[in-house]
């Protein structure tokens, strides 16, 4: 039986309407994709808080949440089952550095599409991609 795990990522949005996208490293599972920051949540821990604490430990910045999930999907992948939990936010201090990752990029929704993103992460790509079209109506 394959593990699941439990993953919370930062939907985070700059004042130009840009959103934050990181590629994962050579080393990293799923390597050389991209996905929107973010890690595991640990066994007592809200959602929130974990997203907070993984965003200071690889970005290096402290974010506020919004109060609701912005996405929620699970994927099968060959090893494991990954439920990833998407939830906007901002930063409110410090500027993201890459720690863990190969590159981070800010880019707008219209070209989030041209990424090749890590499977898990297209449901709240298509969703982000989606809302703009939504509102802009």
């Amino acid at each position: 039986m394959k593990k699941l795990v439990k993953v919370v990522a930062a939907i985070i949005e700059n004042e130009e309407n840009e959103i934050l996208c990181a590629l994962r490293s050579p080393n990293m599972a799923i390597p050389n994709m991209w996905e929107f920051p973010g890690g595991k949540v640990e066994a007592g821990e809200d959602i929130f808080t974990a997203l907070k604490r993984e965003i200071e430990e690889e970005l290096h910045c402290k974010i506020e949440t919004k109060t609701e999930v912005f996405n929620d999907h699970t994927h099968e992948y060959e090893t494991f089952i990954i439920n990833l939990i998407s939830i906007k936010s901002k930063i409110i201090s410090g500027t993201p550095t890459v720690s863990e990752h190969s590159k981070l990029i800010w880019l707008k929704r219209d070209n989030l599409d041209s990424l090749k993103w890590a499977p898990a992460d297209l449901p709240a790509v298509d969703q982000l991609i989606h809302e703009k079209i939504v509102f802009s109506n």
